[in-house]
């Protein structure tokens, strides 16, 4: 077995099995890949069936010298994964780094806006060209449903149910959730597919896709970060936002406003509860109130 060969298989698994993205899967096999070369400079002999913790150990020990403590971490679990793969394929018997521990990483906490800031924000917005009226659109339903990015390019007209009050929203590996969105979001995004988005001519392939460009295309990513710095820095912000920061406001307001952790984590799409306990730290405060309210000795 050679380490090509796996790496190509592996690739496949990463795209049809786990259905990951193609980012998510070239920053796999860029780890692996890393491997493989040290592997040949250092001319050890030795296939992905065949190699032992030692060699994987003195790989990662080299690699860390130019590697902070959350690339040591990144890289650690890429190769584990790798070997996860290779054991469910059963091509090994174990996997070589189950013993070998990241580093400890903090965990950074995101930016988040105020209520008033995300409002100065909108208000900004230029309304007197038709741009005008899907930048508004865009903001509003960033942070009226807190979608990543990815999701919002790709929001569909078919995917609004405005009668049931949801948007069906396609997030990472293609899972699809329902999120609720609120009547003034729906009612920006009426404004916008109405008035604006109706006298435009989307090309074949975005006759569906509910934002676009000039042309009639799909935006991008870098345009919705430019959308969102310009507007930040005309409203006098001097945070570090992206549009990312409009997500993790989202559900920093609902925490503070009393909604509960699973809904937020539903809405989110988010796996695992730990990814949205994050949110938890950045309002203490809203701890406290908890306590006060529900707890038998108050």
């Amino acid at each position: 077995m050679n380490w090509q060969k796996t790496l190509k298989d592996y690739q496949a698994y990463l795209r049809l099995e786990r259905g990951l993205s193609e980012n998510s899967i070239i920053n796999y096999i860029y780890d692996i890949q890393k491997l493989i070369n040290w592997l040949a400079d250092t001319s050890a002999q030795c296939s992905p069936v065949t190699i032992n913790q030692e060699l994987i150990q003195q790989f990662i020990y080299n690699a860390a010298k130019d590697l902070n403590a959350t690339s040591q971490s990144r890289l650690i679990s890429g190769l584990k994964g790798f070997f996860d793969y290779l054991v469910f394929e059963d091509y090994r018997k174990d996997n070589p780094t189950d013993l070998i521990e990241s580093p400890k990483v903090g965990r950074k906490l995101p930016d988040t806006l105020s209520e008033e800031e995300v409002n100065s924000i909108i208000e900004v917005i230029d309304l007197s060209s038709p741009q005008g009226e899907r930048n508004r659109a865009i903001i509003e339903t960033l942070y009226g449903c807190g979608l990543r990015v990815s999701e919002l390019l790709n929001l569909k007209l078919s995917d609004l149910f405005f009668e049931e009050g949801y948007i069906l929203v396609t997030g990472k590996g293609d899972k699809q959730r329902f999120v609720p969105i609120a009547p003034i979001t729906q009612h920006y995004i009426k404004i916008y597919r109405d008035e604006i988005r109706i006298h435009e001519n989307p090309k074949p392939l975005f006759k569906n896709i509910l934002f676009l460009n000039r042309r009639g295309a799909q935006l991008t990513r870098a345009m919705i970060f430019t959308i969102v710095k310009q507007n930040t820095k005309k409203a006098g912000i001097q945070k570090t936002i992206s549009p990312h920061t409009f997500r993790h406001s989202f559900a920093t307001h609902l925490l503070q406003n009393g909604a509960d952790l699973r809904a937020i984590q539903l809405m989110l799409g988010h796996e695992s509860i730990t990814t949205t306990e994050i949110y938890m730290h950045l309002d203490r405060t809203h701890l406290t109130e908890v306590m006060n309210t529900y707890h038998p000795r108050k």
